[in-house]
């Protein structure tokens, strides 16, 4: 069995909390269009859904503080890092009550291949593996790119046994933040909350992890909700129907408009200055969350 975990970002910390909703019932879509039916979803976070979720699909509820008093999704790295490594620990101890022998974190606004579910359960006894090639998505612009290291720009992009992430036995989903913490140890950073650097710590700790064999998620950017901020910026490539085929991502624009906002003027932006993307910054010298101190 293959449990994604994802999380629900602090509503004080949103622009929209109804589109936060939006991109979740995108993403549990595609999820849960696997051609597999060997998984389970745990969703965590601060607020319950609105709308009724899906078969196999469950919610845990958390009184997490907000991380950051600044009610706006991009709060910087560190708030970033430790409400969403939280949740997601939280979501690795509620996936043991299904048993599964693999998790994947997933975001709650990217999409999935609906074949992963399969691939994964024909590999009993898999180390792992990591998403290398993938798709970088823009729904506001209704076009893509094809990526090469997906795993350095997007933080789901990891399939490992639940058995590797260690969670102590006497961790509940009642722990507090601080208990996740100490639990997870560095982990909480380096693969819980934040994702450029999690393939060397797996490999550091002897795990090595397998490319995919194929284009196993999609990065959505452009949402408005991103924790990273990160846009599709140039050229791109125009939406194709094996978006929706394979990820369940249904056409934004009609297609004249689709080829100009791809390749057209507006696809340049000459008025925007230019921005390094968040993937491309330099390792940090010290743990984004050293210093750092949670609000309450």
């Amino acid at each position: 069995m293959l449990a994604f975990v994802t999380t629900l970002r602090h509503p004080h910390n949103s622009a929209d909390y109804d589109r936060v909703e939006a991109l979740l019932r995108d993403t549990l879509a595609s999820v849960t269009r696997q051609t597999c039916s060997d998984y389970v979803v745990i969703i965590v976070g601060n607020r319950k859904p609105s709308f009724a979720l899906p078969t196999r699909t469950h919610f845990v509820e958390v009184d997490f503080a907000p991380p950051s008093l600044d009610g706006a999704p991009q709060t910087g790295k560190a708030p970033g890092v430790w409400d969403k490594g939280t949740k997601v620990g939280i979501g690795l101890i509620a996936a043991r009550e299904f048993g599964p022998e693999y998790v994947m974190p997933v975001d709650a606004d990217d999409f999935v291949h609906r074949d992963l579910v399969a691939f994964v359960s024909g590999h009993p006894g898999h180390p792992g593996w990591v998403l290398k090639r993938g798709v970088m998505y823009s729904r506001a612009r209704n076009c893509y790119t094809l990526q090469r290291k997906l795993f350095r720009i997007c933080g789901r992009s990891f399939i490992v046994p639940l058995d590797a992430y260690e969670v102590p036995e006497d961790l509940t989903v009642t722990a507090t933040q601080q208990q996740i913490a100490a639990a997870f140890g560095d982990g909480l950073e380096q693969i819980l909350g934040n994702h450029r650097y999690s393939l060397e710590w797996w490999q550091d700790r002897g795990r090595v992890l397998e490319p995919l064999p194929f284009s196993g998620a999609v990065y959505h950017v452009d949402t408005g909700e991103n924790h990273s901020g990160n846009e599709l910026l140039g050229p791109a490539l125009p939406y194709r129907p094996h978006l929706a085929r394979d990820f369940g991502i249904n056409a934004s624009k009609g297609a004249v408009s689709t080829v100009w906002s791809s390749v057209g003027p507006a696809a340049l932006k000459p008025d925007l200055p230019p921005r390094l993307p968040s993937f491309m910054s330099p390792r940090p010298r010290t743990p984004y969350l050293h210093g750092y101190s949670p609000p309450g």
